[in-house]
């Protein structure tokens, strides 16, 4: 493959267009439109550029942006500059089932090829190369985006259709909305029943009760406000909202992951919308 493009150089995207180029060789450009973002990712040996429209063409492009909405913009930028047809198209942002249908309806237009391919598993394997990528689309397609997939981790395939891997991806994003929550409600709860909750987490966290949410996060639920920052608060409160728009639009009762979205709102409103998601534990403390 000559190469590759790169759209999304945030936490998570740096350390995947890492990856990408060191499969390939090099030959991958980045894109963002933040001056920091492309210095870091240059750094790490990935240029970068502002926009799709100074990026190469008749190459693969990988989205990896934050919003729904960055995608749309994303797509209508590509239009505009005569860079979307001709050529494939990974969408692997978490944007809901609906916003990647568009996409890939306005990408198709203009002659391109899409796979929907959303993760899991966030920074951390992302930079070992251990993401789950839950991949939707036509075969043809996928075989074509497999030999990129395969620097990001493994591949599971849903389904056939553009959608179906942004769907699964919900069901994931509901499980870990709640899980994160529960972990901070259970370890706020032992506090005020007047135990440590360094102790709490060390005894519960291998039995019965245990989650990987509750391992990840709890250590860092343990520290202050300034714990390192793998996610932010603010990804669930949109992650969370996506969970339940699609779940209006399906006509799916979610009263769990209502309560839970509440929290990561709250905590936002406290000012913690770009702090470590575990700071969720903070709306319980105060």
């Amino acid at each position: 493959m000559s190469g590759a493009v790169f759209v999304g150089l945030g936490a998570i995207g740096t350390p995947m267009s890492r990856r990408l180029a060191e499969r390939l060789g090099g030959s991958v450009t980045g894109v963002d439109p933040f001056d920091a973002a492309r210095e870091r990712s240059a750094a790490q040996g990935v240029p970068a550029v502002g926009s799709i429209a100074e990026a190469p063409r008749g190459v693969p492009v990988v989205v990896m942006v934050a919003t729904p909405d960055q995608l749309t913009q994303l797509v209508a930028e590509a239009e505009a500059a005569d860079a979307a047809g001709d050529r494939l198209w990974i969408v692997m942002s978490t944007v809901g089932p609906e916003s990647v249908r568009e996409a890939a309806a306005a990408l198709r237009r203009a002659g391109a090829r899409v796979v929907d391919a959303p993760v899991t598993g966030g920074v951390a394997r992302a930079e070992t190369g251990e993401l789950i990528i839950f991949a939707a689309g036509d075969s043809a397609d996928l075989d074509e985006a497999a030999p990129l997939l395969a620097a990001f981790g493994t591949v599971r395939v849903v389904g056939a259709d553009v959608g179906q891997g942004q769907s699964i991806k919900v069901v994931n994003q509901h499980l870990c909305s709640v899980h994160i929550v529960a972990a901070a409600e259970a370890l706020a709860l032992g506090e005020r029943l007047g135990l440590d909750r360094a102790a709490v987490l060390d005894l519960v966290r291998d039995g019965a009760a245990g989650s990987w949410m509750l391992s990840d996060r709890g250590p860092r639920m343990l520290l202050g406000t300034d714990a390192p920052v793998t996610s932010t608060v603010g990804i669930f409160v949109k992650d969370s909202g996506l969970v339940a728009d699609a779940a209006r639009a399906a006509d799916a009762d979610v009263p769990v992951l209502d309560a839970a979205r509440e929290r990561y709102l709250l905590a936002a409103e406290r000012g913690l919308e770009r702090r470590d998601d575990s700071r969720v534990i903070e709306t319980y403390l105060s």
